[in-house]
């Protein structure tokens, strides 16, 4: 496959909730991209993506990255996670204590770069408490030292397991934008295990759904969880998840408290004050869409 960065084909037998269950996936990822694993609890996104970063090993199958092969088990050819020179990011932070905020990024960098550390500093915003440790920053902090720490040696691909999942709907809003812009500023390929619909939306090229340990959808989040209707007679709350301009309309899409997927025909003056990640109501009358912020 022409821009592949990433192979998978792999099977490993996990021990679930429901009993004996096989993970088997067979996936390209393409250079560049955003990938969201998406699926209930149990389904393997967590695994899979430790399967990617060495951190488990596969029963069978080959993950190659580019020319690279990091697992064969017919060639016994097993990459330790150092050695694949990725970027891992997971919700526990799993920040040292014991080391302040520089520290911290710095522990990842063979030279110690203290500019480079500093940029990095910078870019998330952490400049300020760079001689703080974890225990005097918050969640949010937190998070940004754990993103700026995964990043730090330019990884080609970056993992992150539901990053977010602690974090408040205003604090997930601000680092999902973080995130997308640092996914973007390094040209890295980026994969994220996310339960969150509105995250995959936001962030997300292309998503991946898992079931069972195996993939059930696939493709562009508007093409997986939405179909074709529009929806109308509605008195909703929930949050915009995209805004489709087009010439005489747009299409806003709003998820749900329930992950449900509503969209709705706006035009220009209704949106004007709107942008992803609003909270909204949404009053219908027939095809007469009122979409307020608040």
């Amino acid at each position: 496959m022409e821009n592949t960065l990433i192979h998978i084909d792999i099977k490993k037998t996990l021990l679930s909730s429901k009993g004996v269950m096989t993970l088997e996936v067979n996936k390209d990822i393409p250079a560049e991209s955003f990938t969201a694993l998406f699926g209930p609890s149990g389904a393997g996104k967590t695994t899979l993506v430790r399967i990617i970063a060495g951190l488990i090993k596969p029963d069978s199958g080959v993950i190659r990255f580019g020319d690279e092969v990091w697992f064969d088990s017919n060639r016994k050819i097993n990459f330790s996670t150092q050695n694949r020179h990725i970027g891992l990011m997971f919700q526990d932070y799993a920040l040292f204590p014991n080391m302040t905020v520089e520290q911290n990024i710095q522990f990842a960098l063979d030279d110690k770069d203290s500019s480079y550390t500093k940029s990095l500093l910078d870019i998330l915003q952490l400049s300020e408490f760079a001689k703080y440790k974890p225990q005097h920053l918050s969640g949010g902090q937190k998070q940004r030292v754990a993103l700026a720490r995964a990043i730090a040696r330019k990884p080609r691909l970056l993992l992150l397991d539901e990053p977010l999942s602690a974090l408040d709907s205003g604090m997930r809003i601000i680092l999902q934008d973080e995130i997308s812009k640092v996914h973007r500023m390094f040209e890295s390929t980026t994969i994220m295990v996310s339960h969150d619909l509105n995250e995959v939306f936001r962030l997300a090229d292309n998503v991946v759904c898992l079931e069972g340990g195996k993939i059930t959808k696939e493709g562009k989040p508007q093409n997986v969880f939405t179909d074709t209707g529009i929806s109308g007679n509605l008195q909703i709350t929930g949050q915009i998840a995209s805004i489709e301009i087009q010439d005489l309309i747009n299409i806003v899409t709003v998820i749900t408290g329930n992950n449900n997927i509503v969209k709705i025909i706006a035009f220009k003056d209704d949106i004007s004050q709107l942008s992803s990640g609003d909270r909204v109501l949404i009053l219908t009358n027939t095809f007469n869409p009122i979409i307020k912020k608040i």
